[in-house]
């Protein structure tokens, strides 16, 4: 079986709980998707579909290669495509097989993956959430960076030093997102908290590979 989806942020919102309480929550475009390639064990080493978000309209231009691709799936181009790995029970999948969102149940737990917002050129504050220096006066230590190495040897910044630099845009899992709703007829799935990117950006939606504790008792 596929255990995971390709979609879209459509926005946040909030919905009230049975027991009143008032949660987070953000709306997705999830699905429909169709298997563009199958990747097979005996072949290629492991097994994985290659998922294709269907929408309409669809992309305005397609390389020939690409569109050669999906001829041979029978399907329409696509814009957004991945890769995903199969469970041990989906080897019966082939391609041209439809991936819809009712493969999610209400009470699960799924796993949001994205391209972060970008937030251009940050100092090191606000970048790497540094705390600062003493604001008394006569501190001379407000916002500088701190030691970036030593003088003598080796004479050089080292490599992953924590400084200013571009921020965001970077592949980002949130873990652990409760289904609140599953819409099957819009495609549409509700998850509680939020998922990174901002408004219409794609994203993979799979079933959560490791349910924390927390996150098991409805903490």
């Amino acid at each position: 079986m596929v255990n995971a989806i390709l979609g879209k942020k459509i926005g946040m919102t909030q919905m009230f709980q049975a027991n009143g309480d008032l949660v987070p929550a953000t709306v997705l475009k999830a699905g429909p998707c169709v298997v563009i390639q199958r990747k097979r064990a005996d072949k290629d080493g492991y097994e994985a579909v290659q998922l294709a978000l269907v929408e309409v309209p669809g992309p305005k231009r397609v390389t020939k290669a690409m569109e050669g691709h999906f001829k041979r799936a029978g399907a329409n181009p696509a814009r957004f495509l991945r890769e995903v790995r199969l469970t041990p029970d989906g080897t019966d999948v082939k391609v041209g097989d439809k991936v819809l969102v009712d493969e999610f149940k209400v009470g699960e737990y799924v796993d949001a993956i994205g391209i972060s917002k970008g937030h251009g050129f940050a100092g090191f504050h606000k970048r790497h959430h540094f705390g600062g220096g003493a604001a008394s006066h006569g501190s001379m230590f407000h916002r500088a960076p701190g030691s970036i190495g030593a003088s003598a040897f080796p004479s050089r910044v080292l490599k992953g030093m924590l400084a200013a630099g571009h921020m965001g845009v970077q592949r980002v899992t949130v873990r652990n997102l409760r289904v609140l709703k599953v819409l099957a007829e819009d495609h549409t799935l509700i998850v509680e908290g939020s998922v990174p990117g901002a408004e219409g950006s794609y994203l993979v939606i799979r079933k959560a590979k490791a349910v924390s504790r927390q996150a098991a008792h409805g903490a």
